[in-house]
């Protein structure tokens, strides 16, 4: 049974290990906490098993910006992305959206065009050789 909600911090273990499968450590742990403590983290269950997360922000130029999505690497292909992305866009407090991932990351950009996201420009010179493509959906 799939659930979505907004994450609490008692999820928060659970979140960071799955970070941490994904990037190799546990770097963002503190963003995570701040996430969740400002209601900004919404986690994706299934079996009381938490499979995936998505953070975001409203501080891109006024606009809501997906700046996670993480779904542990066993969970994959299996929605769940495609899952938080709705969630979220049904509970966005704006009405453009924005979000990103690197140039060599298909499997988001799959994820991104088929959630009806568009490219909207790219950013140079955040990961040397490897420009950021920023992504783009009004509600």
């Amino acid at each position: 049974m799939k659930s979505l909600e907004i994450a609490q911090l008692i999820d928060l273990d659970d979140i960071v290990k799955i970070d941490k499968q994904v990037i190799g450590n546990n770097c963002r742990c503190e963003y995570i906490r701040k996430a969740i403590e400002e209601e900004r983290c919404i986690v994706a269950n299934d079996k009381n098993l938490i499979v995936g997360f998505l953070i975001f922000d409203t501080h891109f130029f006024g606009c809501s910006f997906i700046s996670l999505i993480i779904v542990r690497p066993t969970e994959r292909r299996k929605g769940y992305a495609t899952s938080l992305i709705e969630y979220f866009i049904n509970i966005s407090p704006t009405k453009k959206i924005f979000s990103s991932t690197n140039k060599s990351n298909q499997r988001m950009q799959e994820v991104f065009k088929a959630n009806g996201f568009i490219q909207s420009g790219f950013i140079e010179n955040l990961d040397e050789g490897d420009p950021e493509i920023i992504y783009f959906k009004s509600k």
